[in-house]
């Protein structure tokens, strides 16, 4: 077994979109005579962090220390994932309150382990809101070894393109998880972690492995970025440097939930950086969590324990 870096003492800052992930759990056992849509007997409700705030808690799991900046509503879902963020110790969770929009909550409806539904309750945060975050950013920017951005498109990363500035200014690592087609405002990142469909949203698609290497190689050198990782589902994950590909086969599991999954990516990326491993040996680690995440149900952490244990 190869010894992990100790984590303990890394500080990582997150900023981006937060959201509360309701889960409803029961049984179907008719339809519905209303309509041809199956009736869900409700036995058991849950709620976890979603989003950056899942990235987070990740980062706390892996026994590193998490700053948290984002924006929520003032209203009881907001309060629900400032409650549930304050459970972990190594947790600081500094979260904007807008009256003006509602938390985010994404609500899941399951049976026997499949989702039958998703509903999703979202508003863009205020102008004013997000400048006081970005003067948080500035605040915590020194405190922090590495920092995450987690985009999840929902606007509480507004100004990314300064932060982003900001960071490398101060020699701080730059890890984003991106969303959308407007790569331009992730410019001079350390490190971009697209995941296959988001790279081929932005790149177009290809044939042989050959093209998607010249592909990821012109959006790293074209974005100015030290280093471009793709996750590929079953075909593992490939990091993307001065010129040359490193591939990453996948850690064979059984698959519950792939929600989430790049959350624990881009988290375990940083605390492996943050603890001064380099990005290889940090793409690898990373590779292992998101293989033992995905074999849990819905938003999930990894623990420092699991990740050495699957390598024994």
């Amino acid at each position: 077994m190869s010894e992990l870096p100790v984590f303990k003492g890394s500080k990582i800052l997150v900023v981006g979109d937060v959201m509360l992930d309701r889960y409803w759990f029961g049984e179907v056992h008719r339809i519905s005579p209303e309509a041809p849509v199956p009736v869900l007997k409700v036995e058991r409700v849950e709620e976890r962090p979603g989003g950056a705030a899942n990235v987070a808690r990740n980062i706390a799991a892996l026994g590193a220390q998490a700053t948290l900046l984002s924006v929520v509503g003032d209203d009881e879902a907001g309060a629900c994932l400032e409650k549930l963020l304050k459970q972990h110790d190594n947790l600081n969770a500094l979260l904007h309150r807008d009256s003006s929009i509602a938390t985010i909550i994404k609500l899941r409806a399951i049976a026997r382990h499949q989702q039958l539904l998703r509903i999703d309750f979202e508003t863009p945060p205020s102008h004013e809101v997000l400048h006081a975050a970005l003067a948080d950013f500035h605040a915590q920017l020194p405190l922090a070894d590495v920092v995450i951005l987690s985009d999840y498109g929902k606007g509480g990363l507004a100004h990314i393109a300064e932060m982003i500035r900001l960071a490398r200014a101060a020699g701080k690592p730059v890890l984003v998880d991106p969303k959308g087609e407007d790569y331009e405002r992730y410019r001079g990142a350390t490190l971009l972690t697209p995941n296959r469909s988001e790279f081929r949203q932005v790149a177009g698609g290809w044939t042989t492995e050959a093209e998607l290497n010249a592909k990821a190689e012109k959006l790293r050198t074209g974005l100015q970025l030290e280093a471009l990782l793709i996750t590929r589902s079953e075909d593992g994950m490939s990091l993307y440097r001065d010129d040359a590909a490193l591939h990453e086969p996948t850690c064979t599991r059984e698959v519950f939930d792939v929600s989430g999954a790049g959350d624990t990516v881009i988290a375990t990326l940083a605390v492996m950086l943050a603890s001064g491993a380099d990005l290889s040996a940090a793409m690898r680690i990373a590779n292992r969590a998101a293989g033992i995440v995905v074999g849990k149900l819905g938003t999930a952490v990894v623990s420092r324990e699991e990740i050495i244990q699957d390598m024994q």
